[in-house]
């Protein structure tokens, strides 16, 4: 069954000097501010869409990886995910880094690297963002 999700941006003025918000509608998580300076400069308390993204690919590449690693017979313990995505002003986004740490019982560390190479292939935001750099730093825990 396919699911939709929605978030909505609202922006008020100039790209420099305005300022707008995101919200989570499906989940009714919350909303957010966002500046210019706070997607090419300090983020100084709010987000961007870069780091939205980050949240996404992060949590999808996690969610992969532990499929795949329970489909094959062992579950890991723990994934903790880090997405770093960089934007260059002029450029868009240059890259980005998933940096994943697991605890896999039983599991060796050249298995481990496949599997998550696979999670890095499928995972569906991973393929969304197909046309950007996406480097892996996995390491078990």
């Amino acid at each position: 069954m396919a699911t939709t999700r929605t978030a909505t941006a609202n922006w008020a003025g100039a790209l420099l000097d305005g300022s707008g918000t995101v919200s989570l509608d499906s989940s009714g998580a919350g909303t957010f501010d966002v500046t210019w300076a706070s997607r090419s400069q300090e983020p100084d308390g709010r987000t961007s869409p870069e780091e939205l993204i980050g949240a996404a690919h992060a949590t999808c590449f996690s969610m992969a990886l532990s499929h795949g690693l329970a489909g094959a017979g062992t579950p890991p313990e723990s994934v903790r995910t880090q997405a770093s995505v960089t934007f260059q002003p002029g450029e868009g986004i240059t890259g980005i880094v998933l940096k994943v740490r697991a605890s896999v019982p039983g599991l060796s560390a050249e298995d481990f690297q496949a599997a998550a190479r696979t999670a890095k292939d499928t995972c569906p935001v991973s393929q969304a963002l197909a046309g950007t750099t996406i480097t892996l730093d996995a390491e078990l825990a």
